[in-house]
């Protein structure tokens, strides 16, 4: 993929480490990558062109955004990633009638502005860097909650794994080479953060000089000139008194080695998830609030608030109170400790570099096909397709005369049947969206019954059509046991053996996993879950020579904890039943499938297949 990220880089701020950050990254994987910014140059082997993104005046933001199309025409670029509000204001007329999908990543709250209710600016995908402000966006922006993605920053930990001599470092027991206690603020000086670290001159250090002899206070940060002058004062002040317990390092480009010369960080954002992936005590305080001490159980929320920067809702100003700071502080250096491994592994896990930048990859794609294919994709949802009519309760099954019909009728209104494969190759920009077809659907068959072997897979080959079958990962299940659990006067029906299951294999189908068992996800522990899900996708894997792209949810069944789940089980794709989004790409871990049933006539496949029935199914339904 061509990727061209745009930034306000006037200086080096956090935004532009994650975008550089990214940059590497995707340029690692042979992704080609530019970087548009106010920086001759960034440390990066990625393309660079110097462009005044940060300067805000209008003449300049013309030249700005003709410098900017040019350079997406030459380079044939097939996605922009903005980064603050300036790249995407002119990055999304820069790209008036191109055809590039543009991506915004946020960094804070966003000020309410003309034209971000005039103009669609920050593009068809939005990155929110922790949940908070994801909130901040849908509810006080009211930016349409399918536009946002939650990613955090990505952190390459094992690029900070090294000393200075290149040898690997192992953060959990790593020993300062000091026996005294040290305690750092790390960030910035200027702004709301510049007011909190005045207070703690003022309120926090020196009771905690006074009481801890053996404590080393460090201040490391960029803008130390711009600190109040009631925070001078009292630095000065603690300098005099206390000599070289009280450091001043001032900005360091070696934050991740005082890091490990450090017992607590008072931090947010950035420094807080090293800290944290280092082994290292955090007390979350950013230019939004304190969020406090950070453990296993305060992580959640603590993150959500990108560790004190963000908060969800404008707060009405109120002055910020040092004293549960210092009260934090206060019992850590009573009793030193590291933060529990499993902290330190979930951080390192949640902000791993390779990860994120796979996910911002998703985004892109997602963001490409939200251009290419703005029209609802008919997701049709079928299992069982037998001889005769079935006497069951479930009205699961389309007879293989009336399935036949159905593949009839999509071939006379030139509707083409596509898999998730195929929608993955043109997402991922291996095929040309000039290929990508006029009305494509999707033909979706859960279980794997043994009448999809005899009666299915022959009539499909007939027309040349392809499918995805979603098959259990137990291949010792060979029927449909969780009915009759349920109700034993349900009729039996036959799974298909491991050889017919190939057979759609080399027929050129998509396979996806369907659960072990067949189990309600929803209602299971989320270890027994975790296991349903991908277990079922190593095993279908293992079996039968394949890799496996999407995951169907049994019976619909569906949480918050359960889309987690799969997505963290490396699905691509989830689809449900009745519930999802308006498009495929509002949501990969929830898409809409339209139930099938046995009496469907030529009507009712004119509405299942046209684009406006997902909008019409909400409104009907409610849901």
């Amino acid at each position: 993929m061509r990727i061209l990220h745009v930034l306000s880089a006037n200086f080096f701020a956090g935004s532009v480490a994650y975008a550089v950050a990214l940059a590497e990254a995707h340029h690692r994987e042979g992704h080609q990558v530019w970087l548009a910014s106010d920086m001759a140059a960034l440390p990066t082997v990625a393309a660079q062109v110097q462009l005044p993104i940060s300067q805000r005046k209008y003449g300049q933001r013309l030249r700005n955004i003709r410098a900017l199309r040019q350079l997406v025409r030459q380079h044939h670029i097939d996605v922009v990633h903005a980064h603050s509000r300036a790249a995407s204001w002119v990055s999304y007329f820069a790209l008036r009638g191109l055809g590039v999908p543009l991506v915004s990543t946020v960094h804070g709250r966003q000020h309410l502005h003309t034209s971000t209710s005039l103009f669609d600016i920050y593009g068809q995908k939005v990155i929110a860097i922790c949940e908070n402000l994801a909130e901040h966006l849908r509810e006080e922006v009211k930016m349409a909650p399918a536009k946002i993605v939650v990613v955090p920053n990505g952190i390459n930990w094992d690029s900070k794994n090294r000393n200075e001599e290149g040898a690997e470092v192992n953060s959990s027991f790593f020993i300062p080479d000091s026996q005294s206690l040290r305690l750092a603020f790390i960030g910035r000086f200027n702004g709301p953060k510049g007011e909190r670290a005045a207070a703690l001159l003022q309120h926090v250090f020196p009771a905690l000089l006074q009481e801890f002899s053996e404590l080393r206070v460090t201040l490391i940060g960029g803008e130390l000139e711009q600190l109040p002058e009631a925070g001078k004062t009292a630095l000065a002040h603690l300098q005099s008194q206390y000599g070289e317990r009280m450091e001043v390092i001032g900005f360091t480009d070696d934050v991740v080695g005082w890091l490990r010369r450090t017992d607590l960080i008072i931090g947010a954002g950035r420094v807080a998830m090293e800290a944290l992936g280092e082994g290292r005590a955090v007390l979350a305080l950013g230019e939004a609030l304190y969020a406090g001490p950070v453990t296993l159980a305060s992580y959640p929320e603590a993150a959500a608030s990108n560790f004190g920067d963000i908060a969800a809702q404008l707060q009405p100003a109120a002055a910020f109170d040092p004293a549960p700071v210092l009260a934090d502080a206060r019992a850590f250096l009573a009793r030193p400790h590291r933060v529990a491994p499993a902290l330190a592994q979930r951080v390192r896990h949640d902000y791993d570099l390779a990860r994120v930048a796979a996910r911002v990859l998703g985004v892109y794609e997602s963001a490409r096909m939200a251009l290419a294919a703005p029209a609802f994709i008919p997701v049709l949802m079928y299992h069982k397709i037998p001889d005769a009519p079935i006497a069951t309760k479930h009205q699961i099954f389309v007879t293989k005369e009336n399935f036949a019909r159905h593949l009839a009728y999509f071939k006379d209104h030139k509707i083409t049947p596509i898999t998730f494969q195929d929608y993955q190759a043109f997402a991922s920009g291996r095929r040309s969206l000039s290929e990508f077809p006029r009305r494509p659907i999707v033909l979706t068959f859960d279980d794997g019954y043994t009448d999809n072997y005899t009666n299915l897979l022959p009539l499909m080959q007939q027309y040349g059509y392809r499918g995805v079958l979603y098959l259990l990962g137990d291949f010792d299940v060979r029927h449909n046991q969780w009915d009759l659990a349920v109700d034993p006067t349900e009729p039996r029906a036959d799974i298909m053996s491991e050889t017919q299951k190939q057979a759609f294999v080399a027929a050129g189908w998509e396979i996806g996993a369907h659960t072990l068992s067949h189990p309600h996800l929803a209602s299971l522990p989320p270890a027994e879950a975790a296991h349903e899900i991908a277990a079922s996708k190593a095993e279908l894997e293992r079996r039968l020579g394949i890799s496996i792209l999407s995951f169907a949810y049994p019976y619909g069944d569906l949480s918050p904890e359960t889309k987690r789940l799969v997505a963290e089980a490396g699905f691509t794709y989830a689809v449900a039943t009745d519930s999802g989004g308006l498009h495929l790409e509002d949501d990969r871990m929830q898409i809409f499938r339209i139930n099938m049933f046995p009496h469907e006539s030529a009507s009712s496949l004119f509405k299942k297949t046209a684009s406006w029935y997902r909008r019409y199914y909400r409104w009907k339904r409610k849901k």
